[in-house]
């Protein structure tokens, strides 16, 4: 039995891990949803270690994201992000954008749109569940209570952006 103590989440035994484990922190004020998802039953302590350094630097990875998308809406490259916020400031339409206190007259308001994105969940994948190539996802959301469709930044364990989504 290897113990291996991991905030929020307790005690970890690494030679007989859970499949997923929950629990939820607080970053810039918001209650995160936080998880970790483990396609073996085992895992070695580096693997514990280095999920520990990743969830004490979320808030800088997070502040890293926030950074990115905003630099992101102007890349003509690649127009995730841009897709993400015309489909909520143009498709949804003006009452969308009133119910966040958006005006739908502000010459601004795909900025101030942008401001209100925040960080809902942090899933981490340190075995490759489901497939997944990428180490962590970080959801963003304006307002789960009124759009279901999240921007999803995926790094690698040193927060480290991989790519950038559009998932609901």
């Amino acid at each position: 039995m290897n113990e291996f103590t991991l905030q929020p989440f307790g005690k970890i035994d690494s030679d007989a891990l859970e499949e997923d484990y929950f629990s939820e922190i607080e970053i810039t004020g918001k209650t995160i949803s936080l998880d970790i998802n483990f396609a073996k039953t085992n895992t070695n302590l580096q693997t514990l270690s280095i999920i520990k350094d990743f969830i004490e630097k979320i808030q800088h990875y997070n502040a890293q994201n926030l950074n990115f998308i905003q630099e992101d809406f102007h890349n003509l490259d690649d127009l995730t992000v841009k897709d993400y916020v015309t489909f909520h400031t143009e498709d949804l339409g003006d009452e969308f954008l009133e119910k966040l206190g958006i005006d739908p007259a502000a010459l601004d308001k795909e900025q101030q749109f942008l401001k209100q994105i925040y960080l809902k969940r942090v899933g981490i994948y340190p075995d490759g569940k489901y497939d997944t190539t990428y180490f962590a996802v970080f959801d963003y959301t304006v307002n789960p209570e009124l759009t279901n469709e999240l921007l999803v930044v995926k790094t690698d364990p040193l927060g480290k952006i991989d790519h950038i989504s559009i998932e609901s």
